[in-house]
């Protein structure tokens, strides 16, 4: 039994529909889905009855796109309260979310804790001398504005940096807690459609897009929740990276003109237990 990932497959885009379509059955693994599946709820709906089959078990953390509510989506809920909604609908389906209690994985490569998680971004991945209500401006100054400012509505939190912050007290708080417990020995898994680390976020062509991408309060979660493996996506650029010995993982699929034609959803799947070595590669911090 291992344990796989894939994020932001936004089958909005039928190239995407057809790709997660055709992904292989694999009925004894588990797949963490890290946010950004679509932008309504029958895209969630869609991902979870395609996918809910072909593995044993899913978890989920939403991304910004899930809690987008779309001009055709009139009367739908919003903010909070559509986040809530998605949490009902995963729980129809038997799907992990970030309000279910904390599990202990048993299969290959554990026993770890999975910790999904829903954190949201703060606007504080930015230059020290720009304050945060600046942050926007300072990002439209480049050409860049994410469609979350119209979009993802952050009620009844005054803005989504005061949502990001409540659910990063309140995470903080849960995983804190695993230390005090039973599984406190445990490894732990902490998976996030936003990364937890600013330099993670490299965005050539966007470098401003930067602000959208996470919150500093993040940055020593790894060490602090002993994590082996940090799981997310967002950034649409998959790759590994080792920080203080632990594994960073970017799992995005992403949108079909970012990818070459031929590659297929099992291909980018990334395994993160049993995974590689758990040592860090020679060199890396």
């Amino acid at each position: 039994m291992k344990l796989f990932a894939l994020s932001d497959l936004h089958v909005g885009y039928a190239e995407n529909r057809w790709a997660i379509e055709r992904m292989t059955p694999r009925p004894e693994d588990w797949l963490i889905l890290a946010g950004d599946l679509g932008e309504t709820e029958q895209h969630l709906l869609y991902v979870l009855d395609t996918l809910g089959p072909r593995f044993k078990q899913l978890l989920w953390v939403p991304g910004n796109h899930e809690l987008y509510r779309m001009p055709s989506e009139r009367g739908a809920p919003r903010g909070r309260d559509r986040y809530e909604r998605l949490i009902e609908i995963c729980r129809s389906r038997g799907v992990i979310t970030p309000e279910d209690p904390y599990v202990v994985w048993e299969g290959e490569g554990g026993p770890h804790v999975l910790a999904p998680m829903f954190l949201l971004y703060d606007y504080s991945f930015r230059p020290d001398g720009v304050p945060e209500s600046g942050a926007v401006a300072w990002a439209m100054e480049s050409g860049v504005l994410c469609t979350d400012e119209e979009l993802l509505d952050p009620s009844p939190y005054a803005s989504r940096p005061a949502w990001c912050r409540a659910r990063v007290a309140e995470t903080e708080a849960r995983l804190a807690a695993i230390t005090s417990s039973a599984a406190g020995a445990h490894p732990t898994i902490l998976i996030n459609h936003f990364p937890l680390r600013e330099e993670l976020v490299r965005l050539r062509h966007i470098p401003r897009f930067s602000i959208w991408c996470g919150t500093r309060r993040t940055h020593d979660w790894h060490t602090r929740f002993r994590a082996r493996v940090v799981v997310s996506g967002h950034l649409h650029i998959p790759r590994t990276d080792w920080i203080d010995g632990v594994r960073f993982e970017e799992v995005s699929f992403g949108y079909p003109r970012q990818r070459p034609i031929d590659r297929t959803a099992d291909s980018c799947l990334r395994e993160i237990l049993p995974g590689p070595a758990d040592a860090a590669p020679l060199g890396t911090t």
